[in-house]
């Protein structure tokens, strides 16, 4: 037996709008941030997913996502400190669109996001990767046969599917983009591009 788990990520909190690299600073989501959360969580109304559990960051933008999704669920939120995003370390604060200038050459440039990988004091993806992996035996300890949503951040989320898939980090970073408020699906049938529903973006942020 098996966890059936779901990831979705926040919906745009201030940070984002702002084109702020936000790592574990706590601002609130914008409105367009509460529309996203609504409009994933009507979607997976519509398909008839039900939880048994919900994990949320304990980030505010987090936070307030899963509670727009479980307003239409009987799972209870809980906080889960391994879903807390990737520690940005010096990067923490700085402009989107400093990364090239400040981090190059240690860059990992896609089609939507420039990824920074080792600044000073910041988590590496393959950190990332051994914390999804730790958070996916606690979950299958925890939680076995389970049917699991993890609300998290864009970063950590991505390396969680990295941790479960045993994808390439690197490859699961260009593989596909993780925008506000999509929502993903571990699972083998999905390894290329694990969106279950995209959502509207209006930036291309963090």
């Amino acid at each position: 037996m098996s966890n059936e788990i779901y990831i979705v990520r926040h919906g745009q909190d201030e940070d984002n709008a702002h084109g702020i690299l936000n790592g574990h600073r706590d601002t609130p989501l914008t409105k367009v941030g509460s529309k996203q959360a609504r409009e994933i969580a009507t979607k997976i109304e519509k398909a008839r997913i039900v939880f048994d559990i919900i994990l949320s960051s304990p980030l505010k933008r987090v936070y307030s996502t899963a509670q727009a999704i479980a307003e239409n669920q009987s799972a209870k939120i809980e906080i889960e400190p391994l879903l807390i995003e990737r520690d940005f370390g010096v990067m923490t604060g700085k402009p989107l669109a400093s990364i090239i200038e400040l981090c190059s050459p240690d860059v990992l440039e896609t089609e939507h996001i420039n990824y920074f990988l080792c600044p000073e004091g910041a988590e590496t993806f393959p950190d990332l990767v051994k914390r999804g992996e730790k958070l996916l035996a606690e979950l299958k300890k925890k939680y076995n046969d389970k049917k699991i949503l993890l609300v998290t951040h864009g970063d950590i989320g991505k390396m969680i599917y990295a941790a479960y898939s045993k994808k390439e980090w690197r490859s699961v970073l260009r593989d596909f983009h993780f925008g506000n408020s999509e929502m993903l699906i571990l699972s083998t049938e999905y390894r290329r591009n694990p969106h279950i529903f995209k959502i509207k973006q209006f930036n291309k942020s963090k």
